[in-house]
């Protein structure tokens, strides 16, 4: 590990960074790990230098001034205002006015208490008649403010903007460009955090924490908000779901995002996302609680918004806190406790196979499970003895005999013809359980309609992240992206630490639908060794269903981190032709470029890595 992953991942930097957001939360806290920690110190990475260069230039904001959509809705922008500090209200309010794109209103619901505030919004309605402002009489709170903000709204689609915060001038143009796909009910942005520099010679606001989002993830919404800002709704959609809810303060606009995608997918409409940080989340000294306990109900109100979303859809399952302040953990019932076929091909490696069968009937909470050993051309006579003492000490356990050559697509299929389940568990034969919950956790998940496959968080034997999710285009093909990190290591936007979707994950621990794996016809045979696992994936994500990662579901791996993948001529002209082959299949995909990673971050060099 080079010195600035120590830096990131060494224990006392962990230490340091779960401390921080226990006691602060998640706001700000991407830059703590992007750039490592330095306790005392300004943290510094790459992202301020990256945003200028990418950050829209005058003569392209003047281009977009000039063009003339075929669609131009009218977009409303909320804002509920409360006693907002003159300086950052102006700022807000002058972001709007500065937008590229013209046909807007911004819809101001002003609760303040203080003079100044009401004076600057009489000030900017005179300046633009864009902005509309209803002065009330009382505090309705966040939602109730809101909802009153939400009642000037004339337009076609709506924007929620916070009173404190800013935008780029091509925020709405950039959105409006998704929404000429009449198709598209929701479209929301990259973020970033703005912090004010005062007292130096260039004064003004840097930018960091990039908040570089994947396409639309359901799994990861359900771990988290990671949606949040800048967002814009059909209005039509917002009108069913009826606004904002007062019991939910705190995450109020998580339970209503909740609402309208629920109303979205009625709809059979689509969520677009825009891969650009067109939206600044303010820090400064009130932006967040010194005291965590006062913000205890925003994370339970988050926890309760989720648990009703999976009621309305009628999904049994329960919502728990992790050990990170507004990061969640949604745990599927297993309803009917189905059987799980777990296929685990071997040759000869006795003490690896008995070791990975001994630690899920040992540790395993799910029980109704069998094993199907797929024997493959064992040389060595204590094998076939080994295979005998299995099948008498375990009842469900059973050795099935491949005859062919080597093909480990092939193998798996051929196993997968003698379970029972109509679940099953693909194994490789170096792995040991570490979760006793995993198996539930995994087939809970798995259970979904929406779920074809589900993989793990596989840990190397110095407990290192052996997977954690793989992304196309690495490579040429594919790849793992938080591989060498520590077990607990929050990685980029604590992705490997919660549950998410991919486009693919190992086949090494890769659990599936039997329906889904007859659907798509089995593992292709073509990829003999490597490859297959992401080919499956790639299947299943074609016939509309979901890949999901699964943080909480830990195994051991004991692949040898220093094996190296490719180290005779033979293997090196296997993987060539196997590439090539995945790149017929699936280069429309590789070109196009994974929706759950983000076209900010290149495949051409380090995982989650700016150029």
């Amino acid at each position: 590990m080079n010195a600035k992953l120590k830096k990131i991942f060494d224990p006392v930097s962990y230490k340091r960074l779960f401390a921080y957001i226990r006691k602060y939360g998640l706001k700000g806290i991407g830059a703590k790990f992007v750039s490592g920690w330095h306790e005392g110190e300004e943290l510094i990475d790459r992202y301020p230098e990256w945003f200028e260069r990418h950050r829209v230039k005058e003569d392209e904001l003047e281009r977009q001034r000039k063009e003339t959509f075929a669609v131009r809705p009218l977009i409303s922008i909320l804002v509920p205002t409360f006693n907002t500090p003159e300086e950052y209200l102006r700022k807000m309010l002058d972001s709007v006015l500065a937008q590229s794109y013209s046909n807007w209103e911004l819809c101001i619901a002003d609760a303040s208490t203080e003079n100044l505030v009401r004076e600057v919004l009489r000030e900017y309605m005179e300046k633009d008649n864009r902005i509309h402002v209803k002065f009330l009489k009382e505090n309705f709170g966040i939602s109730g403010n809101t909802n009153q903000a939400l009642s000037l709204a004339k337009g076609d689609f709506i924007g929620l903007l916070d009173h404190d915060d800013f935008v780029e001038p091509d925020l709405l143009y950039e959105t409006v460009r998704k929404l000429q796909d009449a198709s598209v009910d929701m479209v929301y942005t990259d973020e970033d955090k703005a912090k004010q520099i005062k007292g130096k010679k260039n004064a003004g606001w840097g930018f960091t924490d990039p908040n570089l989002k994947p396409d639309f993830s359901i799994d990861l919404f359900r771990s988290h908000n990671y949606i949040t800002h800048f967002v814009l709704i059909r209005a039509e959609v917002v009108s069913v779901v009826k606004g904002f809810r007062k019991e939910y303060d705190g995450s109020q606009d998580y339970d209503f995002l909740f609402r309208c995608i629920e109303e979205i997918w009625r709809r059979k409409k689509k969520i677009e996302h825009v891969a650009k940080p067109l939206y600044h989340w303010r820090i400064h000294e009130s932006s967040t609680a010194g005291n965590p306990e006062s913000k205890i109900y925003c994370y339970e109100a988050g926890r309760k918004a989720i648990e009703a979303h999976l009621k309305r859809l009628q999904i049994p399952a329960r919502v728990e806190h992790t050990n990170m302040w507004g990061l969640y953990h949604v745990i599927y019932e297993t309803v009917g406790n189905p059987l799980l076929s777990i296929i685990i091909p071997n040759k000869d490696h006795i003490a690896d196979l008995k070791k990975c069968v001994d630690s899920i009937m040992e540790k395993s909470t799910y029980r109704n499970l069998e094993f199907i050993i797929v024997e493959n051309n064992s040389e060595e006579p204590e094998t076939f003895e080994a295979y005998k003492e299995l099948e008498k000490k375990y009842e469900n356990l059973k050795v099935v005999y491949w005859q062919g050559i080597f093909n480990y697509a092939a193998i798996n299929n051929f196993g997968a013809k003698h379970a029972g389940g109509d679940y099953y568990l693909l194994l490789n034969n170096d792995t040991e359980l570490i979760s006793p919950n995993a198996l539930a956790d995994m087939l809970g998940i798995c259970m979904r309609k929406d779920v074809g496959v589900v993989g793990a968080k596989l840990l190397f034997a110095d407990d290192t992240v052996q997977h954690a999710g793989i992304v196309l285009g690495f490579g040429g093909f594919a790849g793992h992206v938080f591989s060498g990190i520590s077990e607990n290591a929050l990685g980029y936007m604590m992705r490997p630490c919660i549950n998410c979707n991919y486009s693919a994950v190992t086949g090494a621990c890769l659990m599936t639908k039997r329906s889904v794996f007859d659907e798509v016809g089995g593992l292709t045979e073509e990829f003999v060794v490597g490859l297959n696992d992401v080919d499956y994936c790639l299947k299943i994500r074609k016939a509309d269903y979901l890949v999901v990662y699964d943080a909480f579901a830990k195994w051991h791996h004991y692949e040898s981190k220093s094996r190296g993948y490719e180290d005779t001529p033979e293997k090196k002209k296997r993987l060539e032709g196997e590439v090539a082959l995945f790149r017929r299949y699936w280069g429309d995909l590789l070109e196009a470029g994974d929706p759950f990673y983000n076209r900010n971050f290149p495949v051409t060099i380090a995982p989650f890595t700016l150029d």
